[in-house]
């Protein structure tokens, strides 16, 4: 099974089976173990490769097990230490990580509670484990940047030097990149002051403080939200985006009976907004699995958007009502009635991804 595969299997199970899980042995055998052999490549059963319940004794602490060693070529390469789905990992609570790591020949340790994999290296002091990760992956969030480091890792690819070689600037990113999301989450006292102090020249009082925090968390997301829109346009284009009024045969009463707008040759007040062409982005991805994205294009007049194949008027795939209080998907039947779904967000829409391309396949077949 492909790398890719295997991870997104056992991520699947995690999110379908995660709430059921109440002890660290059933997050071992459910999410752990399953990585270990999936994901990593190591054969579980075989105590040459998979060690549970290892043990080394250290110093006056005897008898003390981690809960997985995995070996490579006789020698342990990588201890892991286990916790039980959804509690938090914390080094205080896996000194026996620490210990060990000192004390054995292995330069990668885990720890984990199934749903979020840290994997530690002694980039700060050799034979120390570091107290922070070089890199983390989040079954549920799986940020692809750190793929390439975790395929290192597995068993058939397993490259230390490599690994230790990028692990610094691994672990430096990707702690400037939690911490960035967290700022922009939640902003803490410094980073509101940091960017208050390019617009305000008082004195920053705790009751300057509550004023400028809201304002800063807002325009941080606006921010996020604008750079989103931009990347948008770009990748849409122009040419695939017509504003215009519709065509005779666009005008044709709806399902429900009521009468489009858009049959006036004045095309003023025509305003095709970000949510539009976010709900045709996904129109769009959805069809591309029945034909050549290119063919997909779309026109915005004032009652709805159309999405057209071959920017064809007879050939509508569906509408975009979303001008009014209520938004609305336009699905089309056989006989070019169109009905309108209700939806809450964008995301509802692909709920109706079958009818989207049962309509494209039927628009194919009747070329």
């Amino acid at each position: 099974m492909e790398f890719n595969e295997s991870l997104d299997q056992i991520s699947a199970k995690v999110r379908d089976l995660k709430d059921g899980i109440e002890t660290e042995e059933a997050t071992k055998n459910a999410f752990i173990m399953p990585f270990i052999g999936q994901v990593l490549g190591y054969d579980v059963f075989n105590p040459n490769e998979v060690i549970p319940e290892f043990t080394a004794d250290i110093g006056v602490k005897k008898g003390e097990k981690i809960d997985y060693a995995l070996v490579q070529d006789g020698q342990v390469q990588i201890l892991i230490e286990c916790k039980k789905i959804g509690q938090p990992l914390s080094l205080e609570n896996a000194s026996q990580l620490y210990r060990y790591f000192a004390c054995t020949k292995a330069r990668i340790g885990v720890l984990t509670n199934g749903q979020v994999w840290n994997f530690y290296m002694d980039i700060d002091e050799p034979n120390k484990m570091d107290s922070k990760p070089f890199l983390v992956l989040d079954l549920l969030d799986i940020d692809d940047t750190v793929l390439p480091a975790l395929q290192k890792l597995t068993k058939p690819a397993f490259d230390l030097d490599s690994i230790a070689s990028s692990a610094e600037e691994l672990k430096y990113v990707g702690a400037l990149k939690r911490a960035v999301s967290t700022e922009f989450t939640n902003p803490s006292d410094d980073f509101v002051k940091l960017l208050a102090g390019h617009v305000y020249d008082g004195a920053f009082y705790a009751s300057v403080m509550e004023k400028f925090r809201p304002l800063v968390a807002k325009a941080l997301k606006q921010f996020l939200s604008d750079q989103v829109n931009d990347r948008l346009k770009t990748a849409l284009g122009a040419d695939d985006i017509k504003i215009a009024p519709a065509s005779a045969d666009e005008s044709e009463n709806d399902a429900d009976g009521t009468s489009s707008q858009e049959g006036s040759s004045d095309d003023d007040g025509i305003i095709t907004t970000e949510e539009e062409i976010a709900g045709y982005r996904i129109v769009k991805a959805i069809a591309c699995s029945d034909v050549d994205p290119a063919r997909i294009t779309m026109r915005d007049a004032k009652s709805y958007c159309s999405i057209f194949l071959d920017d064809n008027n007879r050939k509508p795939i569906c509408r975009l009502f979303f001008n009014t209080k209520h938004k609305y998907l336009g699905l089309f039947d056989e006989n070019k009635n169109c009905s309108r779904e209700p939806i809450n967000g964008l995301n509802d829409i692909y709920k109706y991804s079958e009818n989207i391309r049962e309509e494209v396949r039927r628009l194919l077949i009747n070329e």
